[in-house]
């Protein structure tokens, strides 16, 4: 079988679900029997989200080859549970990078470097990148919307794929929106027409129209937009808000998406089995919404949900998982402190803090952690939050009041977090940053033990700090067990506390790897005891 190749944009407005969209279609493609990978081009000019506030972009997706991509890579990872590379995160900035480095080394023989054809060839040789694997479909997202000027080349660079490959290994996908207008109560096509029009101006002739609405589309408004669109009233696909996000692919297959693309792309394995997913689906709707667990997210990056969203979605993973509804409220650690830190935290049955940079909020954080560790609170510490957990056991029960990171404090004398010498002799990613999947070994009689059920994991990274080996000895002796390191035990993995309900860290982001149907354990774990402080 030919790689087929199915293109997702997006038009009106940005926010519209295109990476659910594509995510959906992916896990519907895949429970047929393909062999699916997803891939996002972001039209900014950044080489990638790392440098990136997170307020900017949200959060920084890291994937086990130690890529920092678009929070849409989590979003397919999670619908189509497939670990996914460097190779589905491509953003302008590394196309202008790749095609500059080729000039400079002579690649081009002295030819003027335009647009046409060198910046598209370079977009086209991402997207066929993937056909001397075992994948059989290739889902692009293009970030943005139609009309942006920062997306106008990979838009040409599609319109050249439909061009180059056989008409039935195509397919073009535009998500756009049908405001509902209360005043006059009719859903409103002129948007979507006006969004199509720009999309043909560039070239490209949309197959399948999805349509964003918060109300039913009638049937006099999808033989509207397929005359005026030029598409079949068959491919006009309603996408309205779901209660569970991950019914999304259940409603989009009754409306008959993955109907339209097997058609448009004559695939033969057409039945969907979809069994597994509707039993997760009718299990997660089972679940008593009165039985709640309320977990606080304790941060620096809380006035933007997508700040933290892996990390928020794998406390609802480990919800599916205890069979309870699990509530998450984001808490600015800036406005914790020690006089009101009881106050602030008094409603939560357990306590998450995830990773960041930077030496704001840590004295919120380490406020939080004190208070939760005496009262024996759940808690789960997330890279920074492993960190402060570590530096906050070292101020107050083995007393170094100084006790700090190297990362916000340079000049103290007890350094417990810190960049040590032997992490360049490890650190295979370049510079003294961790990215990506790193083994640890895990020790017997352990929480992390009992959690993961296992004495050897891969975790995914993104961090440049370690734990200060020179204060171990002193630290587990005081009760702040390590129970994970790197096989050679260079480096420490996880920290946890014996006696306490539920105190553990991990220097690495478990979230990256959780799954609706397969949860991250160290949630599992939180949500578990959180549930049984009730």
């Amino acid at each position: 079988m030919n790689t087929k190749y199915i293109f997702v944009t997006g038009g009106v407005v940005s926010g519209l679900g295109k990476g659910i969209t594509a995510a959906s279609l992916g896990r519907l493609l895949k429970n047929r029997g393909y062999k699916v990978t997803i891939q996002k081009f972001d039209p900014y000019i950044n080489v990638d989200p790392g440098t990136m506030n997170p307020y900017e972009h949200g959060e920084v997706f890291v994937t086990d080859d130690g890529a920092e991509t678009d929070l849409d890579l989590g979003h397919y990872e999670r619908f189509i549970d497939e670990n996914l590379t460097k190779n589905s995160s491509i953003t302008m900035g590394k196309i202008y990078q790749s095609v500059i480095e080729k000039e400079r080394r002579g690649d081009y023989l002295g030819k003027t470097v335009q647009v046409i054809p060198h910046i598209t060839n370079e977009i086209k040789e991402k997207i066929y990148g993937f056909e001397d694997t075992d994948t059989d479909i290739v889902i692009t997202e293009v970030g943005g919307t139609v009309g942006d000027i920062e997306g106008v080349s990979i838009i040409e660079a599609i319109r050249q794929v439909g061009l180059e490959k056989n008409k039935e290994d195509v397919v073009y996908i535009h998500v756009t929106l049908l405001p509902y207008i209360f005043g006059s109560n009719e859903i409103k096509s002129k948007p979507t027409q006006h969004s199509v029009k720009e999309l043909q101006s560039l070239g490209i002739k949309p197959d399948i129209l999805v349509c964003r609405t918060e109300q039913d589309i009638p049937d006099n408004i999808r033989e509207k937009l397929s005359l005026f669109c030029n598409v079949r009233k068959s491919s006009v696909i309603q996408n309205k808000t779901a209660d569970c996000l991950y019914a999304v692919p259940l409603m989009l297959e009754e409306e008959g998406l993955a109907r339209e693309v097997c058609n448009h792309l004559h695939l033969e394995k057409y039945i969907p089995g979809n069994t597994k997913w509707e039993e997760m689906i009718t299990h997660i709707r089972n679940i008593d919404q009165n039985n709640i667990v309320t977990i606080g997210l304790v941060g620096k990056y809380v006035k933007l949900e997508d700040s933290y969203i892996s990390v928020i979605e794998s406390l609802y993973h480990a919800g599916f998982a205890n069979n309870v509804k699990v509530k998450v409220k984001l808490i600015d650690s800036e406005k914790i402190t020690r006089e009101n830190v009881k106050e602030q935290l008094k409603e939560f049955d357990g306590i998450v803090i995830p990773g960041g940079f930077g030496d704001r909020g840590i004295d919120g954080m380490i406020e939080t952690i004190k208070y939760v560790r005496e009262n024996n609170i759940p808690f789960l510490g997330i890279c920074l939050g492993m960190q402060m957990a570590v530096v906050e056991f070292a101020r107050d029960v083995l007393g170094i009041e100084d006790a700090d990171s190297e990362e916000f404090n340079k000049e103290t004398k007890n350094q417990i977090i810190h960049i040590m010498e032997e992490q360049k002799k490890v650190h295979k990613k370049g510079g003294t940053m961790r990215l990506g999947a790193y083994p640890c070994v895990i020790k017997e009689g352990t929480l992390a033990k009992k959690l993961y059920g296992a004495t050897e994991i891969s975790e995914r990274h993104r961090h440049r700090f370690e734990y200060n080996n020179d204060y171990r000895e002193r630290l587990e002796k005081a009760g702040l067990k390590v129970s994970g390191t790197s096989p050679d035990g260079l480096l420490v993995e996880m920290v946890e506390i014996p006696e306490h309900p539920y105190f553990i860290g991990g220097q690495f982001h478990p979230e990256l790897k959780s799954r609706p149907n397969r949860p991250a354990p160290l949630f599992v774990g939180l949500v578990e005891a959180a549930k049984n402080r009730k």
